[in-house]
């Protein structure tokens, strides 16, 4: 018991340094020696760390390969890019691009995206009720592993299709793009984009937060059991369906937010950044840098969406190759990502210590007969073993 509370203990203070690494990071470092392009940039990467977070939540603590988190990210920035292209209308209160595509009328489910209220509740409830009812209709129905993964990636398929036949209402293709203000801002201030930065920052670190109390909770550890034992959970008067559930929308939700934040930082969005693809892109980073842990899916994100834009610029007709050579490699030989290399280097200096205090213990009886634990002990053992698990 005393060697568990250590152990959490110093897994409690670990999380909370990087936190503060974090925070120093982001807030400090980053805006003083980035240019004001460079700023901008890490700030789009900071919104698929977001994503990348709720992925390891689904995924690395409640083994949900969600490989349609697009679609969540498409929804909320699509939701901020209503809002912004009718705060951009002028007189006339209609998009351009329903000028120039459509009959110049402005659909009526978009009528409500004019208050600054209704949007950042959109952006937030929009994805968490779509995830509400996809999470309904597949948990239920205990749908998982492969299964869940095809159905997830064919909803992120579907939906851009959608986007992409709709020219008049959401832009087709070219997707919605030229906005000029947010929330009363002017997007071409620097100023104003440093301020987007630090708020997408400060959301990321808050996601963070969120998700590091989860799993210290009691919530984290059924979503830990339900992973790995899903009928034990069951048999023991526990439902999966809602614990998987609640994972998965909080995942919808954050990715949502990610969304919502890069239309303004990014100024554009479209079919090409909610599909089959950026979905993917966004599991690569979390696999990459370790789906299970706190902080490995932030830094797998940022690492492979700067990898991306470094040796595109590059090498831009191979980098989808490096990518995928990249993602081999570390699912071959380090399944647990680039992140378990310090865990098992940490692993390995905690059991050569308990090994040599083992060994001091021990010297003393080495003349003593040795003694066999009982029946009851031995069960003892097991159900704590159970428990652990």
């Amino acid at each position: 018991m005393r060697h568990t509370s250590a152990g959490q203990s110093r897994s409690n203070y670990g999380a909370l340094c990087g936190l503060l690494l974090g925070a120093l990071a982001l807030l400090v470092v980053a805006p003083a020696v980035l240019s004001d392009f460079r700023l901008s940039l890490l700030g789009r990467f900071v919104c698929y760390a977001i994503v990348a977070v709720g992925i390891g939540l689904a995924w690395g603590r409640g083994g949900m390969l969600t490989l349609g988190q697009g679609v969540f990210f498409g929804l909320g920035g699509y939701v901020m890019a209503f809002h912004l292209k009718l705060a951009d209308a002028g007189p006339s209160g209609v998009p351009d691009f329903m000028l120039l595509y459509g009959s110049g009328h402005l659909p009526f489910w978009w009528e409500p995206f004019r208050s600054p209220v209704v949007t950042l509740l959109g952006v937030i409830l929009i994805p968490s009720l779509v995830a509400f009812g996809l999470g309904i209709a597949i948990f239920r129905r205990r749908v998982r592993g492969a299964y869940f993964a095809i159905l997830s990636q064919a909803l992120a398929a579907a939906f851009t299709i959608l986007l992409i036949g709709q020219q008049v209402t959401l832009g087709g293709f070219n997707g919605l793009n030229g906005f000029r203000s947010f929330f009363g801002f002017n997007l071409y201030d620097p100023v104003n984009k440093r301020m987007l930065f630090y708020i997408a920052a400060v959301i990321l670190l808050i996601t963070l937060a969120v998700v590091w109390q989860l799993y210290r909770s009691r919530y984290g550890e059924l979503l830990i059991a339900v992973r790995d034992q899903e009928e034990r959970v069951r048999f023991l008067g526990y439902d999966p369906a809602n614990i998987k559930l609640v994972a998965y929308v909080l995942a919808a939700a954050m990715a949502g937010i990610a969304g919502a934040l890069f239309v303004p930082i990014v100024g554009i969005i479209s079919p090409a950044n909610v599909g089959v693809v950026p979905s993917i892109a966004f599991l690569i980073g979390v696999a990459i840098g370790g789906r299970a842990t706190l902080f490995g899916p932030v830094l797998g994100a940022i690492a492979v969406a700067w990898a991306q834009t470094a040796l595109s610029e590059s090498f831009p007709s191979f980098w989808s190759y490096f990518q995928g050579a990249l993602f081999v490699l570390v699912i071959a030989f380090l399944p647990a990502g680039l992140s378990s290399v310090s865990l098992l280097r940490g692993s390995w200096q905690r059991r050569q210590r308990f090994g040599t205090r083992a060994g001091r213990m021990a010297a003393p009886q080495a003349d003593a007969a040795p003694s066999l634990p009982s029946e009851s002990g031995l069960s003892g053992i097991s159900a704590g073993s159970e428990t652990g698990q």
